[in-house]
């Protein structure tokens, strides 16, 4: 009988890896065959599929589309990123728009800004043919697109291109309800992109109604008025449901340029643009000519207003400056506002028939068409600000948004920071003598007369706006022990200089450029005045500002300018301050600006010029006011030797001798006691002459044959019969000659 062996553990597990060893071979092998049968199957079957060369070439250009979609998806959400930054989500459609009423220093009614705040009209309540006239000439696609117009668009870039200028706008309503809510007026292809993307924004957040009414009620439509009920008051002093077709019509005819046809500035104007709103209507089937025809024979008329709104340009700066304060936070939840401001109603009227009396005396000879002027008090209140000869033309705010070159009307500011470190007195001299800076090219600049005067005084030199000094001081004010000549020197000067303007209360970052000490980096004229006001305070910073005080509907204080902290700060040493108005105060007695000299007033100036003269500056101050004033040409091209001692220091005479007539004088410090101020009665005569010119270039008024002609077809628009065809309605307004 056969014995049977037992079997140890350790000889059981090794069996049991033998037998799943084979196993797992036998699997994979097995897995193996498989695999390879399928993908024998799959390579035949693929064989089989082999495309043509079109199906290659299809599916190339697929795969190319899928590659260019995806990199234009990245690409279009990087763009679209910067639009919805400026998008609060939770509250920008609760956020109300601020309205605000403007009074002059005595508390008079001067104008009024932004949105009326009343009860909201419901947009079916809205006149059926104001909403009508809005969609004719603004939109007609209106309820057919997705917030933008691709076929508008393509119709507007093709007629702009036959007519080689912006001839049709291919902006829908939400796109242009997108920018008055969320962007600027920025005329730029970034704010473009960001208004497509904040329109498709629009269109699937608010239905069409909600945009439409939106659209009309925030809308600007000129003299500051926002929405087509605050219109509707200030045009026609009516509610907006009781205007007739043809003020519906004008109305309507605000949208595209609020200020080329607003009716209280250019009536004919605003007449001819609403007959074009009218054919519009009928071109897009909302009426038939024979409904037009009333309106056409009688266009509308509005009420006259002769208080209010005559400082438009000084508005939009205290308006800016509300709008900034209650963005921070100051003016808590109150959005209708009472502001009281330092704005001199006589001296605005004067100071605007002054610029505009000299430049119709002698524009044509110097070839200047522009002008701005900025007068403060020392307490930097704005008493007058002009942005340029007409805002009915122009909203474009010379004063406060164009950047010019101040040419040697900057000088102070380099001499301001030698007398700070103490590198000269007005008594040290200089020596004016060729001056080179290197700086991978060599600058040389030159004196008006091409010559060198050798050594003079630090005040003469200034008085007779001598290049070569302001160039050589910048070199000391960055030696900084070593060698005042070298380019590092002269770049740490205008390192400091430029500290000093911002600290002085300049707006404006200046260029780091080589030419800066004699005026080469622009800026705007209220950075001047700002920075002038400082020297007349001693060295104590004194910005503008229009706000002096503002109030809620309620009566309750908000804001006081008197509240701020640390209003003036000593930015400069004030003995420096002294030397510098002494110093200046030779420019119009001894030196380039005698021409703005004022009879018992003793002023501190300086007289600038660009190069080509293509501007021309003056920029003085008094114990009592400030003032800066600027001409030249809006298309920056040259004038016919125009220099600042020229208009613009006769400008600044007239403007200053208005404004010194009924004010207790005060005298300019730093100036010796011989130079206190008098009253002369030689100011009143300069100030008076003004309105002799007035009056003369009144009775001079003559119309242009352009304007003769719009108004035969005004009035032969009037005599048609209502049956008859439209009449070819005027598209420019009349000209003065």
């Amino acid at each position: 009988m056969a014995e049977f062996r037992k079997i140890s553990l350790a000889e059981k597990i090794a069996r049991r890896a033998r037998d799943l060893d084979a196993w797992l071979e036998h699997s994979l092998h097995a897995l193996g065959e498989r695999i390879k049968e399928g993908l024998w199957r799959i390579r035949h079957a693929s064989d089989a599929l082999e495309p043509s060369p079109a199906g290659r070439a299809l599916v190339a250009f697929a795969c190319e589309a899928l590659t260019y979609a995806a990199i234009g998806g990245v690409l279009m959400t990087a763009l679209a990123k910067p639009a919805f930054r400026a998008v609060d989500e939770d509250n920008w459609l609760k956020r109300q728009d601020l309205a605000v009423t403007f009074l002059d220093q005595n508390g008079e009614l001067i104008g009024r800004r932004g949105i009326l705040h009343s009860e909201s009209v419901p947009l079916e309540q809205l006149p059926e043919h104001l909403v009508k006239a809005a969609l004719a000439t603004e939109d007609r696609r209106f309820h057919d697109h997705f917030g933008i117009d691709i076929g508008g668009l393509s119709r507007a870039l093709m007629a702009n291109a036959r007519a080689n200028g912006v001839v049709q706008g291919g902006s829908t309503i939400t796109q242009q309800l997108a920018k008055n809510l969320f962007l600027s007026n920025e005329r730029s292809l970034e704010r473009k992109i960001k208004e497509a993307f904040l329109a498709f924004w629009l269109e699937a957040r608010l239905t069409k109604p909600e945009i439409l009414k939106l659209y009309l009620d925030r809308a600007y439509l000129g003299n500051g008025v926002f929405g087509v009920q605050s219109a509707a008051e200030h045009y026609f002093g009516k509610d907006v449901r009781d205007i007739t077709l043809a003020e519906a019509a004008m109305i309507a005819g605000l949208f595209k340029a609020p200020s080329k046809y607003s009716p209280t500035i250019n009536l004919p104007a605003a007449r001819a643009r609403a007959a074009d709103v009218l054919s519009n209507m009928v071109e897009a089937g909302f009426l038939t000519q024979g409904q037009i025809a009333t309106a056409l024979r009688n266009p509308a008329t509005p009420v006259e207003r002769q208080n209010e709104n005559i400082a438009d340009y000084a508005l939009d700066f205290a308006f800016e400056e509300v709008r900034q304060l209650a963005l921070a936070g100051r003016l808590g939840h109150e959005r209708i506002l009472t502001v009281r401001t330092p704005i001199d109603r006589g001296l605005q009227r004067h100071a605007e028939r002054a610029a505009e009396a000299i430049l119709r005396q002698h524009g044509a000879t110097y070839g200047v068409r522009q002008y701005a002027i900025v007068t403060l008090d020392l307490d930097g209140g704005l008493k007058a600000m002009v942005g340029g000869r007409d805002y009915g033309q122009s909203q474009f705010n010379r004063a406060t948004i164009a950047m010019r070159p101040p040419g040697s009307s900057f000088k102070p500011y380099i001499y301001a920071a030698a007398l700070a470190q103490g590198l000269i007195r007005p008594d040290t001299v200089v020596t004016d003598r060729p001056t080179c800076v290197y700086a991978g090219f060599t600058w040389c600049p030159a004196n008006y007369g091409r010559s060198f005067a050798g050594s003079v005084p630090a005040t003469v030199a200034l008085a007779k706006s001598i290049n070569t000094i302001p160039v050589q001081l910048t070199g000391l004010l960055g030696q900084n022990g070593r060698d005042a000549t070298s380019d590092k020197a002269h770049a740490r000067g205008r390192k400091k200089v430029i500290a000093l303007t911002r600290a002085l209360g300049f707006t404006t970052n200046l260029r780091d450029v080589v030419p800066l000490p004699i005026g080469a980096s622009e800026l705007t004229v209220v950075d001047m005045a700002n920075g002038f006001n400082a020297f007349a305070n001693g060295g104590r910073r004194a910005k503008a500002y229009a706000a002096r005080e503002i109030l809620s509907a309620a009566g309750a204080v908000l804001y006081r300018v008197e509240d701020e902290p640390d209003r003036h700060p000593q930015v400069m040493p004030e003995q420096a301050a002294r030397d510098l108005n002494f110093m200046l105060s030779k420019v119009p007695t001894e030196g380039t600006g005698r021409r703005a000299a004022l009879p018992g007033v003793p002023h501190a100036g300086k007289t600038g010029t660009t190069d080509e003269y293509r501007n021309a500056w003056y920029v003085g101050y008094s114990g009592n006011f400030t003032t800066a004033i600027w001409f030249g040409n809006d298309d920056y091209s040259p004038t016919n030797n125009m220099t600042g001692g020229s208009l613009p220091a006769m400008t600044f005479q007239q403007v200053m001798a208005f404004a010194h007539l009924d004010v207790e004088l005060k005298p300019l410090i730093g100036l010796p006691e011989t130079d206190r101020p008098v009253r002369d009665p030689k100011l009143a005569e300069i100030a008076g002459a003004v309105e002799a010119t007035t009056i003369q270039a009144r009775r001079a008024y003559r119309l242009t044959n352009r304007g003769r002609a719009i108004l035969k077809e005004i009035e032969l628009l009037a005599e048609e019969p209502a049956e008859g065809p439209l009449s070819a309605a005027p598209t420019e307004p009349a000209r003065r000659s």
